[in-house]
């Protein structure tokens, strides 16, 4: 109150002319406030570029129709991968090493003992095909995707979607998870886009450097409004989580909402400051104590956690061709390799199993049918590459860091991902989140480990949206 006094007398003490330029002052510096939070909120893009990846030069025309697809097989391709399993050479594992030398192999046998001899292949082609599939050219390349409607029915919004798959998953991913959001949730259906990322499946990959999520996040943008789509919703994980956000970026009027199973805002003050102060008073930076038991401690869970599971990520992002060498040639390198990270990033405590504790979520004919889309078309190398070209430079100088999310947002904290990311560090990048949930149980594989959990998340996030 005396402090008030000084500054009243302080001012009534000053001449005309100081007092106008006081308040002038005042005002301009509200002005810029004012303006700057402006600047904060107002919606921004980032450009949409342009790309030619197939072999040769770009031609004048591109033919842009959509064709029917469907997976096949042959005698002669399981024969051959039957040949390739029975001249296997194994290693034999440490004594009681379980999953932490990576795959075990004595486990690993059983594996592929199912594979080899129960495992149905033709069977499983047929379960692929139970879901129409597409390619249509786009920049150059053959681009593979799965596309569901709803069955018809009258009273029901319905709502144009896709998921975005990652490494080393697939579009199987979302099998589990179809069924859920093509049937009617309180008026809301869903219209489902599944495409296969370029390089991976059958999504024929680029046959030039420089393919990155920025390319892809534009190919599917072209995929959707080739299919007559001007509005429509985003799912993603891992690699999907990446190219979504990019799509929103790119054009975000195009995007009702945005929601993702994973991301990652790990730099600047904030979160500095939050990793200093969270584990103490966590309220004070926008910590919850659900965040606190999962970051910390942080060196543990964030450093040396990641230290162990990000080998792959490594060699992948500076020499794939020679880490998919193997395993482009040998089925159950392949396996070994793919089927590893479906244990550990699925809940890391899967490493102190005998079995990696697989069968937990998955079952075999699933995991297989997922390794299978590898095999059969030859994309192990190519999909790798997806790490290489998005890891050239520094990643943080790349306009898509430099740029915020301005699209509804809905984030499904699943506790055991490889990386957690808090509400408040989210919306350093994110920033109109609608929805943040801690999921209950499950991993890095929301879609193929919880499907009914992600699509309760999922459906209540666009319910918010569109203000059901």
């Amino acid at each position: 109150m005396e402090r008030l006094q000084v500054l009243k007398g302080t001012f009534c003490s000053l001449d005309a002319f100081q007092k106008q330029l006081l308040i002038g002052s005042a005002v301009a510096a509200g002005g810029i406030l004012a303006y700057m939070v402006q600047k904060r909120r107002q919606v921004k893009s980032i450009p949409l570029g342009e790309g030619w990846w197939g072999a040769g030069e770009k031609p004048l025309s591109e033919d842009d129709q959509i064709y029917p697809f469907k997976v096949q097989t042959s005698d002669e391709e399981i024969e051959d991968l039957h040949e390739r399993i029975d001249r296997t050479r194994y290693a034999d594992p440490l004594e009681d090493s379980c999953f932490q030398y990576g795959f075990n192999s004595t486990h690993l046998k059983k594996v592929v003992s199912y594979w080899r001899h129960t495992f149905d292949w033709k069977k499983q082609v047929e379960v692929l095909n139970k879901y129409p599939h597409f390619k249509t050219k786009i920049e150059g390349l053959d681009v593979h995707f799965i596309h569901v409607r709803p069955p018809h029915r009258d009273n029901q919004k319905v709502l144009p979607l896709m998921l975005v798959h990652g490494w080393p998953g697939s579009f199987y991913e979302f099998y589990r998870i179809l069924p859920l959001l093509t049937e009617n949730q309180d008026g809301v259906v869903f219209e489902v886009i599944c495409p296969s990322i370029p390089g991976y499946a059958f999504s024929e990959a680029s046959h030039k450097q420089g393919f990155n999520s920025l390319a892809a996040a534009r190919i599917f943008l072209t995929l959707m409004e080739r299919l007559g789509f001007s509005q429509f919703y985003l799912q993603g994980g891992d690699w999907g989580s990446l190219i979504t956000t990019n799509m929103s970026q790119m054009k975000p009027q195009c995007v009702k909402g945005l929601h993702l199973n994973m991301c990652m805002s790990n730099k600047g003050f904030k979160v500095m400051l939050s990793l200093i102060v969270g584990p103490y008073l966590p309220f004070l930076v926008g910590l919850s104590r659900e965040d606190v038991r999962r970051l910390f401690p942080f060196f543990e869970k964030n450093v040396w956690e990641i230290l162990k599971e990000s080998g792959y990520f490594h060699i992948q992002a500076t020499k794939p061709d020679t880490a998919g060498c193997g395993a482009n040639d040998s089925p159950v390198g392949l396996a070994a390799y793919i089927l590893e990270k479906f244990s550990t990033w699925t809940d890391n405590r899967n490493r102190d199993l005998e079995d990696g504790g697989l069968e937990r979520k998955f079952s075999l004919d699933d995991l297989l049918t997922n390794v299978m889309i590898y095999w059969t078309t030859g994309s192990i190398v190519s999909s790798m590459r997806f790490y290489k070209e998005n890891f050239k430079g520094n990643p943080d100088n790349r306009v898509d860091a430099k740029t915020g999310i301005f699209v509804p947002t809905g984030l499904a904290a699943f506790p055991n991902e490889l990386l957690h990311c808090p509400k408040s560090w989210a919306q350093i990048r994110y920033r109109n989140i609608q929805s943040y949930n801690y999921m209950p149980r499950g991993g890095h594989f929301a879609a193929f480990e919880e499907p009914q959990l992600l699509a309760n998340d999922f459906v209540q996030f666009v319910k918010k949206v569109e203000k059901f």
